[in-house]
């Protein structure tokens, strides 16, 4: 049995899984879960609404349940070993495929480099950047309103104070994070970044070292990859098209609007 990844890839976390195998040609059957039809909105989008993965199959939500004990995605089957959490399984097949050294390197201090910017994101990048999508899209579908503006202002100061630090502490004048090659660290980056952009906050056409820095790293996954991957977020307004049960709006729009508070 081979190697299965259990993805969506409106998830950011997944989104990097997804391009560092496909980067890496790192052999795997992808596993499509749906979260807004499985977990959250309860109905697929519309055909031709630029919401389906690329070409994954049938949803596979039940089958990740029973991966992850933690029940969301990402998710790997690799044989009877099972594995969650983004950073791990990046992680896993960097080592059991012997990826480049570049993307997690062998050297003891580059390789604390990558290791102290992961831990720096999810309290900084990521505690704001997955933000914007809720206040613009998610929430107003939810609660049938839009949120006050000044909570999206509120969002995006946050984010640019994370940005700015990015930039001082983290990218300096280099290429990338760690120096003049890619790794895990500005992958698990960029994908965070391109939440914003898909909802139409671009958050890099003021930013010129941080818009070099990610042209850089769509050349060096491939820029084919690097926006079929994204397709579904840069589509993501589309969601606005969906249905969602009075009953589950009942439910989760109260849930919604505290994770904002």
């Amino acid at each position: 049995m081979g190697l299965e990844l259990y993805l969506d890839l409106l998830s950011q976390p997944c989104r990097s899984i997804y391009i560092f195998a496909r980067s890496n040609n790192i052999p795997f059957e992808f596993k499509h879960v749906e979260l807004f039809k499985d977990s959250v909105l309860g109905k697929k989008p519309a055909a031709g609404s630029g919401g389906e993965q690329p070409r994954a199959g049938p949803s596979n939500s039940e089958g990740a349940g029973k991966v992850s004990l933690l029940k969301k995605v990402p998710a790997l089957k690799d044989g009877d070993f099972t594995l969650a959490e983004c950073t791990a399984i990046l992680l896993y097949l960097s080592r059991k495929y012997n990826t480049p050294d570049h993307w997690y390197p062998s050297d003891i201090q580059k390789r604390a480099r990558v290791d102290e910017y992961l831990s720096w994101h999810h309290a900084n990048i990521r505690a704001n950047a997955p933000k914007t999508m809720w206040i613009k899209v998610l929430i107003p579908l939810f609660t049938g309103q839009p949120l006050p503006s000044e909570k999206l202002q509120e969002v995006m100061e946050g984010l640019s104070t994370s940005l700015k630090q990015f930039e001082e502490r983290f990218l300096q004048d280099k290429a990338f994070i760690i120096g003049s090659e890619i790794s895990l660290a500005d992958l698990v980056a960029i994908v965070e970044l391109m939440q914003p952009v898909g909802v139409g906050c671009d958050i890099f056409e003021d930013r010129p070292r941080l818009r070099e820095w990610r042209r850089r790293v769509e050349d060096a996954v491939g820029k084919e990859l690097f926006f079929q991957a994204h397709e579904m977020i840069l589509n993501i307004k589309e969601l606005s098209n969906i249905q969602i049960d009075p009953q589950l709006k009942e439910q989760l729009a109260p849930v919604l609007m505290k994770m904002l508070k």
